[in-house]
């Protein structure tokens, strides 16, 4: 039911400082900027955001695949990475981890985890770790031809766009219930992993598994679902505003009446870039992660 992702959305306490951190040291465009107009945060039931500044961006390469930065609402709580439940990281197609890794090290961008192969074998995806300007966790990633029968994709240009978005809570069954059966994605194998970046969060040993299951869409995204802590409690937010940090995921689909959900405001028509008159609603899943969906009919 779920297409592509359209746009990720990020809640942060400095938009001044965060959009020429991913402007320079990225390599992203901004292609829009303003203030959330009154129907956009009645759309996601959020009125507390209406008029807070915002910066569309979008990759070098030109993929139609959106960053949405938003100044935070006042009393937004500060997000510790990887501590709470719902979205938690974005990841990013790039050329080159290494080279990269050494371009961001005197940049606003933290490096948690330098880059490493993710498999074994020469033609293993490669990908690294990062805290960019407003403490959010970003997956930097390179595949190689015929490095994953995945279906991702590749970097075109040094830094590209977000194909994998990460989501974490203390109840793995939950999440691939709601993403395999409620949203009808198909779920790659559970296993365990060793993730250095949620071990470290949580001050466990860095040899640390954790269990995690891939919900794939049709071609180039990925949702990765991961078990976190029974710690995790869902992100706290200012009263009728987004939550801080990853707040929100925004996918397409053909046709919003086929989602089993129930939405937190009644579809409607958004003028917005890169809502372009397309009628959009937002759900949230179990781990409170915001779900935004766009219905995918020609642009008005």
């Amino acid at each position: 039911m779920l297409k592509t992702i359209a746009i990720v959305t990020l809640v942060v306490g400095n938009l001044a400082a965060v959009e020429p951190a991913y402007r320079h040291d990225l390599g992203y465009d901004t292609i829009d900027r303003g203030r959330v107009s009154r129907p956009l945060a009645a759309a996601w039931d959020a009125p507390a955001m209406a008029g807070r500044r915002y910066v569309l961006m979008r990759p070098a390469s030109g993929a139609e695949v959106y960053l949405l930065i938003i100044q935070q609402a006042p009393g937004t709580a500060r997000v510790e990475p990887f501590r709470t439940a719902g979205w938690n990281a974005t990841e990013l197609l790039v050329t080159d981890p290494d080279t990269l890794a050494g371009e961001l090290a005197d940049s606003p961008f933290e490096i948690i985890g330098p880059p490493r192969n993710l498999t074994a074998g020469e033609n293993a995806p490669r990908a690294m770790q990062v805290l960019g300007p407003a403490g959010e966790p970003l997956y930097l990633t390179r595949f190689l031809p015929g490095a994953s029968g995945l279906d991702l994709g590749r970097a075109r240009t040094r830094v590209d766009r977000v194909f994998i978005a990460v989501v974490g809570g203390p109840d793995l069954d939950a999440l691939r219930a709601f993403w395999g059966q409620v949203l009808g994605l198909p779920l790659t194998e559970y296993g365990q992993w060793p993730i250095h970046v949620l071990a470290n969060a949580w001050n466990l040993p860095a040899d640390t598994r954790f269990a995690l299951a891939g919900a794939a869409l049709p071609k180039d995204f990925m949702i990765e679902l991961d078990d976190y802590p029974d710690a995790a409690m869902p992100r706290r937010r200012a009263r009728g505003a987004l939550p801080g940090g990853w707040a929100m995921v925004t996918f397409t689909t053909e046709r919003l009446a086929d989602l089993p959900v129930s939405w937190r405001s009644p579809p409607r028509r958004l003028r917005e870039q890169p809502y372009d008159g397309r009628p959009a609603a937002v759900t949230v899943g179990p781990a409170g992660e915001w779900i935004e969906v766009i219905e995918a009919v020609p642009r008005q």
